[in-house]
């Protein structure tokens, strides 16, 4: 438990101290830890919040206000499906349904081989091409069932 400690202070404070003294130091912080280590590991939140003069409290909050930090390293892809009303309406929930099946993983889990994670979005801008995903930063509208088919195979090679 200790060395997983000292590893994890080890790869943020050069990170903390990169931001610490500009102004609203706190998202870059986090930004760059969950870029360098794939997440942001509650471990290293005492680190941050002492470095910023802030509780863990804050910085927790933080870090779960926003969806897209993680707590553990993410698959290697992120399959990101819409959720909001218009994807519903277009036949969203189908999709989610055949999704979640075809890769054996519900939200915000990753499958047992890594090779993916599903999350939730709730707006990624297509509504008029809705339903839509967001596959490793790549959108992609209009999605069916028979689209939902060859997204599961390739987050599988």
């Amino acid at each position: 438990m200790q060395q997983a400690r000292t590893e994890i202070a080890s790869a943020v404070a050069p990170i903390i101290d990169r931001w610490k003294n500009e102004e609203g130091p706190l998202l870059p912080i986090l930004n760059g830890i969950q870029r360098e280590l794939g997440h942001v590991p509650r471990e290293s939140l005492p680190f941050i919040a002492e470095a910023l003069n802030l509780t863990r409290a804050e910085v927790y909050g933080v870090v779960s206000f926003y969806h897209d930090y993680r707590e553990k390293p993410a698959g290697r892809h992120v399959l990101k499906l819409c959720r909001a009303e218009a994807c519903q309406s277009m036949g969203g929930d189908a999709v989610a349904e055949k999704l979640q099946k075809l890769l054996g993983i519900k939200f915000h889990e990753t499958s047992a081989d890594g090779a993916v994670t599903l999350e939730p979005v709730y707006c990624l801008g297509l509504c008029a091409c809705a339903p839509s995903a967001m596959l490793d930063g790549e959108v992609i509208g209009r999605l069916d069932e028979a689209r939902a088919v060859e997204i599961a195979a390739e987050v599988r090679v």
